[in-house]
C-alpha cells in the first residue's frame, strides 16, 4: 500500500505509540511483580509479597495484562485493515476506532476476570497471589481448557481471529464510529477464542511473566495465517495430557 507524504508520518506516529503501549503494559506488569513479591514464574519469594484480594486492586492489574498480551496479537489485524484503506475508504480514524473497540472489549473481560478471582479467593480455589490452592482445579482448568480448543465455539471465534480480513470484508463501516464498532466485535470474538489461556493463570499465579510471555507467544501464533489452524488441535492434546499428568501425581 503507497501512502502519502502527509499520511506516512501519522501512520509511524500511531505504530510507534501503539508498540510503545505494549511496552509500557509489560514494563509496568515487571514492576507489579517486583512489588507483589513472586519471581518471574508467579511464586513467591522472601516476606514482602503483597496479594490482591479485591476487585478494586485486581481490575487495574488484569487491565494492564490485557494490554501487554492481547495487543500484540492484533497487529495482524491493524495490517488488514490498512491494506482496505485505499480501496475501502478506510481512514487512520478507523484504524483507532478499531483499536480502541478491540481493547475496550478486553477491559470489559478484565473487569469478568476480576470478578471470577474474587470468588475463588474467596472459595479458596486460588490464594491472593491468584495461585492455584489445589491440584484438582488447576487439573480441571488445564483440561476444561484444553477440551475448549476442540469446539465448534472455538473453531468459529478463531476462525475470524485467523482471519480478520473476512470479518472486515463482511461487516465494514468507514470513520471512527466504524471502527470503533467493528474493533468491539473482533474483540468479542477474541475473547470467546483466548478466554481459556487467561484463566490458565491460575494454574501457575496471575502474576507470573513466564506465564504471560508463553501465552502471548502461542496467541501470536495462533493468530498468524500460515500456522494459525495448525497448533490450535495439538495445544489442547498438549493441555489436556498435562493436567491428566497433573492430577495422577
Amino acid at each position: 500500500m503507497t501512502t502519502s507524504p502527509v499520511q506516512l508520518p501519522l501512520r509511524s506516529i500511531l505504530w510507534v505509540l501503539f508498540f510503545a503501549a505494549i511496552l509500557g503494559a509489560w514494563a509496568v506488569m515487571f514492576m507489579m511483580a517486583r512489588m507483589s513479591g513472586v519471581d518471574v514464574i508467579g511464586r513467591p519469594v522472601g516476606m514482602n509479597m503483597m496479594p490482591m484480594t479485591s476487585f478494586g486492586a485486581l481490575f487495574p492489574m488484569w487491565a494492564i495484562m490485557m494490554a501487554a498480551m492481547m495487543l500484540p496479537t492484533m497487529i495482524p489485524t491493524l495490517r488488514n485493515y490498512e491494506a482496505l484503506m485505499k480501496s475501502a475508504d478506510g481512514t487512520r480514524a478507523g484504524w483507532v476506532g478499531v483499536l480502541i473497540g478491540y481493547f475496550v472489549t478486553w477491559v470489559g473481560f478484565a473487569a469478568l476476570i476480576s470478578v471470577v478471582q474474587v470468588l475463588l479467593i474467596r472459595f479458596n480455589a486460588v490464594d491472593g497471589l491468584g495461585i492455584s490452592t489445589t491440584g484438582w482445579f488447576a487439573s480441571g482448568l488445564l483440561i476444561v481448557v484444553g477440551i475448549f480448543q476442540f469446539t465448534r465455539a472455538k473453531e468459529i471465534c478463531h476462525s475470524v481471529c485467523h482471519s480478520p480480513m473476512t470479518y472486515f470484508l463482511g461487516h465494514w463501516k468507514t470513520g471512527f464510529a466504524g471502527g470503533l464498532r467493528m474493533g468491539l466485535g473482533l474483540g468479542a470474538f477474541c475473547v470467546g477464542c483466548c478466554w481459556g489461556f487467561m484463566m490458565l493463570g491460575f494454574v501457575g499465579g496471575v502474576m507470573s511473566l513466564l506465564w504471560m510471555g508463553l501465552a502471548t507467544l502461542f496467541m501470536i501464533f495462533e493468530k498468524l495465517p500460515e500456522i494459525g489452524h495448525r497448533v490450535t488441535k495439538p495445544a489442547g492434546v498438549v493441555l489436556i495430557g498435562a493436567g491428566v499428568l497433573l492430577a495422577v501425581l
